[in-house]
């Protein structure tokens, strides 16, 4: 397993907030002391400015290098650009070792998959995923799918890959919940699973599934995910069911499909959360 992250993500912080530093740093602590799955460590490398203008308009490329804040969820801090650009970076990198047939995850901070191609929002400010996913495309020509299993809609990736030839987005989550969005199918080739709060877990496993089987269905080439950890059942900004043992699963299913997949942080904000990215990380490895 290659985890590519860098302890300057975790330079940040709005007292209170709940996506905090700890989530990154308590998640390298307990990677680096378990011995069930061996770990290839990686930073970062540089994202380039046209990966990154596929999906952002230059004055948003701009504005998150600048105060005020964004809204009341999205604080602007001094370096926040290159934080936000070293996400990116992160993401590209899994994407690499994707294509090299390796198993990977990103593990950064700021999220993305909020952020659209012209605002900041939702903790989000640069998105990590969307970029990778058109990465992906324009450097191979073929088929990219991207799957957010993140607890909230991934309004920023269907904004930015609606009815862009050659990619599709699948997203399960939380509805009534932030940021309102992904109630139905949007585009052609943007495809919500909404699912009411503290849904059962056996249910909310059948929905992922369905998703699932509609991505089967696009017959992607690559797969893109972004890994969001918060519809876990004690996470504190979500009123879902899931136990460590749907993470692992998930990965399990996301194994099997047998194709170079790519995996980005994007929320969970529990505790819990080292153990709920290890669950998913045994899952993808097979173990």
């Amino acid at each position: 397993m290659h985890v590519i992250t860098d302890p300057l993500c975790t330079s940040y912080e709005t007292p209170g907030h709940p996506e905090r530093p700890a989530r990154v740093r308590d998640t390298v602590d307990l990677l680096r002391d378990q011995t069930a799955l061996p770990i290839t460590w990686a930073t970062p490398a540089e994202a380039p400015e046209h990966a990154i203008h596929r999906a952002h308009v230059t004055r948003h490329i701009r504005r998150i290098e600048q105060p005020p804040d964004f809204d009341g969820d999205t604080a602007y801090h001094p370096g926040i650009a290159e934080r936000a650009r070293a996400s990116v970076g992160a993401a590209l990198g899994a994407l690499d070792l994707a294509l090299a047939g390796k198993t990977n995850f990103s593990l950064m901070r700021p999220p993305g998959h909020h952020a659209t191609s012209t605002q900041a929002m939702g903790f989000c400010y640069l998105n990590s995923i969307a970029i990778a996913a058109l990465e992906a495309h324009a450097r191979t020509g073929k088929r990219v799918a991207v799957f957010d299993f993140d607890v909230h809609h991934g309004n920023g990736t269907e904004e930015i890959l609606m009815n862009r030839p050659g990619v599709a987005f699948y997203s399960i989550h939380q509805s009534p919940c932030y940021p309102g969005t992904g109630t139905a199918h949007v585009g052609h080739n943007c495809f919500n699973y909404p699912v009411a709060p503290m849904t059962p877990r056996e249910d909310y496993r059948r929905i992922l599934q369905r998703a699932l089987d509609k991505l089967a269905e696009f017959k992607p080439d690559i797969i893109g995910v972004s890994a969001g950890f918060d519809a876990y059942a004690q996470d504190p900004i979500a009123q879902e069911t899931l136990e460590p043992e749907d993470f692992h699963w998930l990965g399990q299913r996301l194994r099997g499909f047998d194709l170079p997949l790519f995996n980005v942080l994007e929320g969970g904000y529990s505790n819990e959360l080292p153990e709920l990215i290890l669950a998913y990380l045994k899952g993808l490895a097979g173990r």
